[in-house]
Parts: structure tokens; C-alpha cells; sequence
């Protein structure tokens, strides 16, 4: 099981004194069925219940008590009550609306049961038809796995516990470079990498992605409230994963001759799915640094190796040595978004660029990070740190110090000075540590020391 990040957090989820029902959101095939079984082995009575079955959805619609419906459960799946904790999963639950109901009740008659629910097409649930008990429930976003659980699952713990080491990590560079460029290739998504995992064949993941992609284009009915919402959402899913990383305008999107209203109503419908986010651009330097949604917003997909896949660019990445040649750097802007993205499992993580919103005057810097109330500028590009002119531009405006510059070579640490003459720290950080960019700017003045 290479998803131990997740299994942290509903471990500290269980231990909590506050603990309510949990509703796992994410994207269909991003494990989060796999994850809860898993979690499951740790409890004396596991019970699960898959909602797609009309007889089990039957045990909810009754009028009978908590009580009473613990112990028809317990007959159904034929599993002997054991003295210990109980976790009951819930999956499929947006099949039944008597079900989501029933969530606030396990809070309020039967605390000491722990329970949590998910659903490949939950997400539409949520705030479409159906609503969760409000103030009853808690939620935990599942995404794909982040290269330190593809470390994992490639068999590679210690590497991947070297990672937490920085100061050290750059003996090993050759190899975790190597490694990060063809996470970036295949990506997250785990039925691809454990199919990786198993025979090391990129050709063979062909039928994976294939499949992955078909799951979300026969969801599009699901997803949709109109059949004008449908036709778009279909094309997004055919067209939209060549604008991957580029800010986009949403009228005419893809050369289509949609409206900007239609386009941006289905790209709502894939963001509250986890399948796509439409990231938009601040012009503060301090928070809350939130996206200005009046202006034109970048395009980020759920999955690297998904965009790779179907934008026909892996051949592209595999003759190359450094992904930030691949596709005008848009490749390792893509992949640095998805590893943020996995450093927290709050459902309304989203991220933010910067650019500079002034009349005949651009910068722009690549997403921003937010670490202890202070607003850190991340450029992900190569080269000469006099070239960092964005990010020059930003540090000018703002009252941090250190800025963050991603690349393919090891960690180091260099004292810039902008052409305003303000001295900064700028942090290069190498493409296989930005899931550890809180532990890097926690332990900045070690780093810096060596």
C-alpha cells in the first residue's frame, strides 16, 4: 500500500476528540476505495457497504433507529460483531440520499462509531441535488500520488525517506532526478503506477490511461445539468487537455464556438469532480492572496501522466533530458502544481498564481505558496538567476526575503539582489523536493548554513 499519506490522515482523523462522519472527495480512480480498506485492518469491525447494490440501499430508506440499522448491516454483510472499535465505509453514497441523511445520526446517536463515506460521482452530490448534513459531516480530499508515494511504490523507501533529509539529498541526485522524470511521464494516478510498478513497460500503461479517460467521457451525463452542459463537458474532455498549464480564455475555448458562460459552467462541473481546476491569478504579495476570478485563469488537469497521455507528449518527454524543455516548460509547471496540490487534504486547497496587474507593464510568477502567513513566490524555470525577472519583480513588492525557483539540478541556496537593489534568498530547489517545501522553508536556516 503506497498511499501512506492519506492513511495519516484518517488515523488522525479517528484520534480526533472532535471526530465527525467523514466524506472522502476526489476524482474517480484516484484510490480512494483501496485507501479506506485499507485503513480498514485497523479496527476490530470493519463493515463495508457499496451503495450500487438496490437491496443495501433498501436498509437505509426504513423508518428504524441508528441502532437498528447497525444490526440489519451487520446480518447483510454476515459479519460477526467483535468486541472494539467499528468502522463502517460507505461507498457509492450518492445512490441514496436516505443514506447521506443517515450520516448526521451516526454523528448524534452513535459517536462511537466510526464511519465514513465516498463515491466516484459524489462530488456532483454535494451541491447539486442533494445536500450533506451540514455542521454533521467533515471532508477529506483524496488526489493522485505524489512522488514520494511513487517512491514508495517503486520499492524505494529509503530513497523516499531521504527526501526529509535535504541537507543529504543531493548525494542522491542522479538517481531521484531520473526517478522524478518519469513520475512526471506516467504521473499519479495509482492504478497506472502500480501497473508501473509491476513490469516497468510505459507501453503497456496505454490501456490504463485509455481506460481512466473513457471512465471520465461516459461520466459526462453525471456531471451535467443541461444537455448544452453535456456537448461542452464532452469537448472539454476531448480538446481541453492539450491547453494544460496555459492561461486560457474561456469564450471560443479551443478554437470552439462556445460562449464563455457555457465553458465556464462545465468547467465548474469537472472542478467540483477533481478532475480539472481552473487556476486564477492574484496581484496581492501578502494574504489573503486569492484568485481574481475577473481575469484570465491557468489550466490545470488532476493528473500529469493523464495531460501526457492524451496531448500525445510523452514520446517528447522521453527523448528529453530536462522536463523543462519539454513543451515550453508547460510540463514541469504541470507536474510542480500536482505535488502542491498533494501537500494538503482540505478539499478547498486551491492554488494561485501571480501577475502583475499593471497597464503596460507584465510578470508573471508561477504559483503562489503560503507557508506560516507569508506568501512565497515558486518560479519553476532553469537558467541564470538574473533572468528570474518576474520573480525579481515580486520580491521588489514584497516584504519577504526568499523566493523559490524550481529546476532539474540539486538543492542550493544564493544571495540575489533585484535590479531595485533588494537583496533577497533565493531557494533552488530541485523538481523532487517540492513535496517537502514546508520541511525546506522550516528548516531554511540549516539549509542555508550549508
Amino acid at each position: 500500500m503506497f498511499k501512506r499519506n492519506i492513511l495519516k490522515s484518517l488515523e488522525t482523523w479517528a484520534a480526533s476528540t472532535t471526530r465527525k462522519p467523514l466524506v472522502m472527495r476526489g476524482a474517480r480512480q484516484v484510490g480512494k476505495t483501496s485507501a479506506v480498506n485499507e485503513f480498514g485492518k485497523q479496527f476490530d469491525n470493519y463493515i463495508y457497504l457499496n451503495l450500487e447494490k438496490p437491496k443495501l440501499r433498501q436498509l437505509f430508506e426504513g423508518d428504524i433507529s441508528i441502532d437498528q440499522l447497525v444490526q440489519l448491516l451487520q446480518v447483510y454483510t454476515k459479519i460477526p460483531h467483535k468486541s472494539g472499535g467499528t468502522l463502517i465505509f460507505i461507498d457509492e453514497i450518492q445512490n441514496s440520499p436516505a443514506a447521506i441523511s443517515r450520516l448526521r445520526y451516526f454523528y448524534e446517536e452513535r459517536p462511537d462509531i466510526y464511519v465514513i463515506s465516498a463515491g466516484s460521482l459524489l462530488e456532483t452530490a454535494v451541491d447539486v441535488h442533494r445536500s450533506f448534513p451540514v455542521g454533521r459531516v467533515q471532508y477529506m480530499a483524496m488526489r493522485p500520488c505524489s512522488f514520494e508515494e511513487y517512491l514508495w511504490a517503486m520499492g524505494e523507501d529509503a530513497m523516499a525517506s531521504m527526501l526529509h533529509q535535504p541537507e543529504l539529498v543531493g548525494m542522491l541526485h542522479p538517481m531521484l532526478i531520473n526517478h522524478f522524470n518519469t513520475y512526471t511521464l506516467i504521473g499519479g494516478m495509482p492504478e497506472v503506477v502500480a501497473e508501473y510498478a509491476r513490469n516497468k513497460d510505459i507501453l503497456q500503461l496505454s490501456e490504463v490511461y485509455e481506460s481512466l479517460l473513457t471512465g471520465y467521457r461516459d461520466d459526462v451525463e453525471k456531471y451535467a445539468r443541461t444537455r448544452k452542459d453535456t456537448e461542452v463537458i464532452r469537448f472539454l474532455l476531448h480538446a481541453g487537455w492539450e491547453k494544460a498549464g496555459e492561461i486560457v480564455t474561456l469564450g471560443n475555448f479551443g478554437q470552439s464556438q462556445y460562449k464563455a458562460k457555457d465553458v465556464g459552467e462545465a468547467f465548474r462541473a469537472l472542478g467540483k469532480a477533481m478532475i480539472c481546476e481552473l487556476v486564477y491569478p492574484t496581484s496581492s504579495v501578502v494574504v489573503p492572496s486569492l484568485g481574481e476570478l475577473s481575469r484570465a485563469p491557468k489550466l490545470l488537469w488532476l493528473d500529469t501522466g493523464l495531460v501526457n497521455y492524451a496531448s500525445n507528449v510523452q514520446r517528447e518527454i522521453l527523448l528529453s533530458d530536462d522536463i523543462l524543455d519539454v513543451w515550453k516548460g508547460r510540463i514541469a509547471e504541470h507536474i510542480v502544481g500536482q505535488e502542491l496540490l498533494t501537500l494538503s487534504d482540505k478539499v478547498s486547497a486551491t492554488r494561485t498564481y501571480w501577475s502583475r496587474n499593471e497597464k503596460g507593464s507584465s510578470a508573471e510568477i508561477d504559483f503562489l505558496w503560503t507557508h506560516e502567513g507569508t506568501v512565497y513566490p515558486i518560479e519553476v524555470k532553469s537558467g541564470h538567476n538574473a533572468r528570474l525577472k518576474s520573480l525579481h519583480s515580486f520580491m521588489d513588492r514584497s516584504p519577504v526575503d526568499i523566493g523559490i525557483r524550481v529546476w532539474s539540478q540539486p538543492l542550493s541556496v544564493d544571495k540575489v539582489s533585484t535590479m531595485n537593489g533588494k537583496e533577497f534568498t533565493l531557494i533552488n530547489l530541485p523538481f523532487y523536493l517540492v513535496g517537502q517545501l514546508d520541511e525546506v522553508l522550516d528548516n531554511f536556516e540549516k539549509l542555508a548554513g550549508n
